[in-house]
């Protein structure tokens, strides 16, 4: 995997590229890759433009590219991999016991820039704007530049819970009302009680507290000129 790579690649100078091979292939899509593994390829192999690739460290053990979360999110991808069907009614199946048993829980986050104590439906860390299948969950993210958002979930409805989700049922609403957005380079998020995470589709454990650190430009990418998030880096 992406991820898995990349931590292999820590501390090296040995650049990266990225080949769509998945089912969503969100991270792919998040950094301007070519949709065609063929086409993917050539960049690679052509391609001389190599940036660095911001990457998240979470209690010092567990890493991300994309997005964590904890909450509802995590409770559907954990039931979700417990079960042995897979498909859209297996995952809307999960998603609308979660629907009638949400409750919100309270959480404290912390960064050098302040310290915010709420009540939320789900809290994730983003290292860039969507989940894999393209459902948004903030509009400044960038894995490219030093920085990474916290994402509070205050309120709850049916269309932000979809955009919650890893459902692609709407990829395109985005409500910045539902939510608040904590941009920052290292954050320490504490829970009422040990809370489950998931990263990048994984369910890791439950956690009481989450201390995130961004190691910026972690590792080196091989990518082109389409990706945008290059020239917003430059500017920042």
């Amino acid at each position: 995997t992406t991820l898995f790579t990349s931590i292999l690649l820590l501390g090296t100078n040995y650049p990266m590229g990225i080949i769509p091979l998945g089912s969503a292939n969100g991270m792919a899509t998040e950094l301007f890759v070519n949709p065609s593994p063929i086409e993917a390829f050539k960049d690679i192999i052509i391609s001389d433009i190599v940036e660095g690739l911001d990457i998240l460290l979470i209690n010092n053990e567990h890493y991300t590219l994309h997005v964590g979360d904890v909450g509802i999110n995590a409770s559907i991808v954990d039931s979700y991999e417990k079960d042995k069907n897979r498909g859209m009614a297996t995952y809307a199946k999960y998603f609308l016991e979660e629907l009638k048993n949400m409750k919100p829980f309270t959480v404290t986050v912390k960064t050098d820039e302040d310290t915010i104590t709420t009540k939320v439906f789900m809290s994730a860390i983003c290292n860039s704007r969507k989940y894999g299948t393209g459902v948004p969950l903030n509009v400044v993210g960038n894995p490219m530049d030093g920085k990474f958002e916290i994402v509070l979930n205050e309120e709850i409805n049916l269309s932000s819970l979809l955009k919650a989700g890893l459902s692609s049922f709407d990829d395109k609403y985005y409500d910045n009302q539902s939510s608040r957005v904590l941009m920052t380079s290292k954050a320490e998020l504490i829970y009422d009680e040990p809370r489950l995470l998931q990263l990048d589709g994984e369910v890791i454990g439950k956690f009481k507290t989450l201390k995130v650190e961004l190691l910026e430009g972690a590792v080196n990418l091989i990518t082109t000129g389409r990706n945008e998030y290059i020239k917003k880096a430059s500017h920042k």
